[in-house]
């Protein structure tokens, strides 16, 4: 499967839109993609990977659960960027994956998925500690934190 593969198709958006919002009121877990039993922001899109795409390409390896870690690796973009297609910010639709920076100049440690772009208020779903799943507005201080969106792959 190659990050190339991937499909625009406005019904599957949906479907992706959805299965994401099935997780809400999962528990914070760090580590874990068990939708109402416990999730992080990474289980979270490999949750709705599973229901919608198909079985995940990968495993993660271990990583910190402390956004504060100072830490230059970029895992979450590198990973990213190899198992999904990345967009234009600006082009980003319902459905999308976005990275975000916690820090400035910090590694990317997080991510949600879009529900609704554009108009007055734009959302996405994301897992957090302290909140777990909650379905988020996308105000100044999330937008500034974007660095990257992404699509899913084709099956």
């Amino acid at each position: 499967m190659t990050a190339e593969a991937c499909s625009d198709d406005p019904g599957r958006r949906a479907r992706l839109v959805r299965a994401a919002l099935l997780w809400r009121g999962t528990p914070y877990r760090h580590q874990a993609s068990c939708r109402g039993a416990g999730t992080d922001c990474l289980g979270l899109i490999r949750g709705v990977w599973r229901e919608v795409i198909g079985p995940v390409p990968f495993t993660p390896p271990p990583y910190s659960a402390d956004w504060s870690v100072a830490d230059a690796d970029e895992t979450l973009l590198t990973g990213a960027r190899r198992w999904m297609r990345e967009r234009p910010l600006d082009l980003a639709e319902a459905g999308d994956v976005v990275v975000m920076r916690m820090r400035e100049r910090a590694a990317a440690k997080h991510m949600g998925l879009l529900t609704e772009v554009g108009g007055p208020e734009p959302r996405m779903i994301h897992a957090y500690s302290g909140r777990g799943v909650v379905l988020s507005s996308i105000g100044a201080s999330w937008r500034r934190r974007i660095v990257a969106a992404f699509s899913f792959p084709e099956r």
